[in-house]
């Protein structure tokens, strides 16, 4: 049974702190709240928001956990408002159907595979040096699409595999976010980049360096194949899961709630 938790941090306290600015390390602090050890189930998350006040991470696994070791150590211990929440997420899944519309939001790392990249990160450096084996280079290397316009058409082309569609709707002039370009009222797919970040971290103490670029997608979907979508829920959409990125999450759309 699946189980969607939200889990408030206080971000002025030392060790809230070294774990917001490592997503390497509140992975692993995350992996801590399940006792099936080692863990070998899937487990997706992402940094809900963060401010001087305020950080909120979403985690969705396999087994029912527990967040105390968090609450103790970076969050709000007796406070209200500071306890975990920790939801059935089995209901969502049953409301899946052919046609059925939600809103959603998705913080995802869009990327592209290359056989040699133009600006290839450190260990990209090292695998190029080393040589790569036939599979390794027939996948090519991982390059970040940097481009709100890039970013907006991988989650665009890729909607269709994990069971739905992002509808059409008519929106008045704008400007385009991380572009400052002007974009004219029409008929555009109802999506929305929120917001875009690279992250830069080290894997431990002495580890390689990981930069990631990030975007979180905000809109309206419509379902086309329930399973499809199932699995993209429970499976994360993209690379860097790890990292806090693919967390497909669902909500009903205004109007929607009250008839279930």
């Amino acid at each position: 049974m699946p189980y969607l938790s939200k889990i408030p941090l206080n971000p002025r306290r030392r060790a809230a702190v070294a774990l917001l600015a490592n997503p390497h390390r509140l992975h692993a602090a995350i992996l801590g709240g399940l006792a099936v050890q080692p863990v070998t189930e899937r487990v997706l998350w992402r940094l809900e928001n963060s401010t001087a006040h305020r950080a909120e991470i979403l985690v969705l696994t396999e087994n029912r956990p527990s967040w105390q070791h968090l609450v103790e150590q970076a969050g709000w211990p007796d406070a209200d408002g500071g306890e975990p929440l920790v939801a059935d997420y089995s209901p969502l899944l049953q409301r899946l159907a052919p046609g059925r519309e939600f809103a959603f939001r998705l913080t995802a790392n869009p990327v592209q595979s290359m056989q040699r990249p133009a600006s290839p990160s450190e260990e990209q450096m090292r695998r190029m040096k080393s040589g790569t084996d036939a599979s390794e280079r027939r996948r090519g290397f991982r390059v970040a699409h940097r481009t709100a316009a890039q970013q907006l058409t991988w989650l665009l082309t890729r909607a269709e595999r994990h069971g739905f569609t992002i509808p059409t709707t008519d929106t008045g002039p704008g400007i385009a976010l991380g572009t400052g370009t002007d974009v004219p009222a029409g008929p555009a797919p109802a999506v929305s980049l929120i917001a875009r970040d690279t992250l830069r971290f080290r894997k431990g103490k002495d580890g390689p360096r990981v930069t990631l670029s990030t975007a979180t997608f905000q809109g309206r979907l419509r379902v086309t194949d329930p399973e499809a979508l199932r699995a993209a829920l429970l499976g994360g959409i993209g690379p860097a899961k790890g990292y806090g990125q693919g967390l497909l999450t669902l909500a009903p759309l205004p109007g929607e709630a009250a008839r279930g």
